[in-house]
């Protein structure tokens, strides 16, 4: 079957020429306009020697050029490999070696760290760098650079979309690697286009809506629920290319956003900006969390300031995000990531592959048109998680009676004390109930006796004060005995990546290597 994803944009094109579809403060483009210059983009890229089924890197933040970029390589038939702004040169070098790109886009403010990462990859043969206007800062000293605007400006506005089939691969999408390097999930025209209509059955969006484009475009969460769903509903996309409270107060008011996509961390900064009261919020409609677990104490406290509902959903990048969702049109459970989203099918499997009962925990598994191809040449790696066309998401949960999913955890996250299963989301829930608590996180360590030994990490929330003994004591008078940390650190911050995701995997690092900031206690 013939299928090309950006037909999300050039369908809408077509139906509704003049409509807005980005935002850029003051720069806007119709979808007529974001039509033409994707196209030219396209013809560009061909004029590069770029062909249909070549790899090419995008670095950059949500800006205009991000969906030039995107679209324009989607047209062409072309694989998108989307590159963490925050990178070093050591992991943009592996994401552009590992996806075998031969073109990086990145935008100026990142290009000293692209331009190392390009250097070490010899099968990548331009450097295309996007700048503000008017900038005057110099582009890298290296073989095969070349402005942005260079490479469509003289481009014809026309271009017929390469016939791609639906299995082929559009977007190549690495994973955070908390289990290794990071595995790149080729996603395919298919999985792109499905979980955008998707998507828009889940969370209905009209013409009329205006989305907030603060959630990284780099991520699948971003691309699939935001740019790729906004675009197929001809709804506008107002563009924050880094989250700041104060910004997207101001972008709310003035553009009038009726949705908003986040993770966690976004509404808790939101809910606890000072000034939030100074702006017009009541152009919201709704609002979407996803990317990492959301408390619920969060959900409530965010709903009752905002009068909104917070619908909290799942998914990951092998999935284009789209696994389960609390839905609008249905009841919501706290606590829940929600019924199986529209095409999916969500079961939880135990260790031997047969499906549990309702409230029994096990694997969730997915199977359906989101659902990636598998790992660019690891074959090894996809077989371990594709089986009988369901994939192992390697999360743990269970579903209630009605569908409802919950997730519990990782299963690489699973702790075992003293032959006692622990699972650390369920520790940091109860961390969160406490009015100090900003951040929570749980993880194991070496223990000579137990095996392992459980350690949490938290921030507080300003003007609150506690001390290690305290939260300790705390969480010991509501979890069993063995479920408890027996070592805490506070911290001024957890470590985030770009996305918000508390990076659990840095605090491994931190706990084996040195001592954090604060004070660490250990009871008996």
């Amino acid at each position: 079957m013939s299928l090309n994803f950006a037909s999300l944009l050039t369908e809408s094109a077509k139906s509704n020429p003049e409509r807005t579809a980005i935002i850029f403060d003051s720069f806007k483009l119709t979808y007529s306009q974001l039509n033409a210059v994707t196209n030219q983009f396209a013809n560009g890229l061909d004029r590069l020697g770029i062909k249909r089924g070549d790899h090419v890197a995008i670095m950059m933040p949500n800006i205009p050029q991000f969906l030039i970029a995107y679209y324009g390589i989607a047209k062409l038939g072309a694989v998108i490999v989307p590159i963490n702004v925050l990178f070093k040169a050591g992991e943009i070098d592996y994401v552009l070696n590992d996806s075998e790109a031969l073109a990086l886009v990145a935008w100026e403010g990142f290009m000293e760290e692209a331009a190392k990462g390009y250097r070490l990859a010899p099968l990548c043969h331009h450097l295309i760098i996007a700048q503000a206007p008017g900038s005057t800062n110099p582009l890298p000293a290296v073989d095969g650079v070349i402005k942005f605007e260079e490479v469509y400006k003289t481009c014809s506005p026309f271009y017929e979309l390469a016939p791609t089939q639906g299995d082929d691969t559009a977007v190549i999408m690495y994973t955070s690697g908390t289990t290794g390097r990071p595995k790149g999930a080729e996603l395919t025209n298919l999985n792109c286009y499905f979980s955008a209509i998707a998507s828009e059955k889940l969370m209905p969006v009209s013409p009329n809506d205006v989305g907030l484009g603060a959630l990284p475009f780099f991520h699948i969460y971003g691309q699939s629920s935001v740019m790729n769903s906004m675009l197929e509903r001809i709804g506008a996309i107002t563009l924050i290319p880094r989250f700041d409270p104060a910004k997207v107060f101001e972008v709310i008011e003035r553009d009038r956003v009726t949705i908003m996509c986040g993770v966690p961390t976004m509404f808790f900064a939101l809910l606890h900006y000072p000034d939030r009261k100074k702006f017009d919020t009541s152009s919201l409609k709704y609002a979407v969390s996803g990317g990492s677990a959301l408390p619920v104490e969060l959900l409530h406290a965010f709903e009752a300031e905002f009068k909104i509902p917070l619908l909290e959903g799942y998914g990951l990048s092998e999935d284009c995000a789209s696994a389960t969702f609390n839905m609008v049109q249905k009841p919501r459970k706290a606590g829940s990531v929600g019924l199986a989203d529209w095409g999916t099918e969500v079961k939880v499997f135990d260790e031997k592959d047969r499906e549990v009962g309702a409230n029994e925990r096990g694997e969730i598994v997915l199977r359906g048109p989101n659902v990636m191809k598998g790992y660019y040449n690891r074959p090894e790696a996809t077989a371990e998680v594709m089986r009988d066309e369901w994939f192992d998401t390697g999360d743990i949960g269970y579903k209630d009676e009605e569908g409802y999913i919950y997730i519990v955890d990782r299963i690489k996250d699973l702790i075992i004390r003293g032959g006692y299963n622990v699972y650390p989301r369920e520790v940091e829930d109860v961390f969160y109930q406490h009015p100090a608590i900003r951040e929570a996180a749980v993880i194991g360590v070496p223990d000579p006796k137990f095996g392992e030994e459980i350690k949490a990490y938290v921030s507080l929330k300003p003007g609150y004060e506690a001390t290690p003994a305290e939260l300790i004591e705390y969480l010991q008078e509501r979890v069993a005995n063995y479920k408890y940390p027996r070592m805490l650190d506070i911290l001024p911050d957890l470590p985030k990546n770009a996305t918000g995701k508390i990076l659990k995997t840095n605090l491994r690092g931190l706990n084996n290597t040195s001592k954090p900031v604060g004070e660490t206690i250990k009871s008996s």
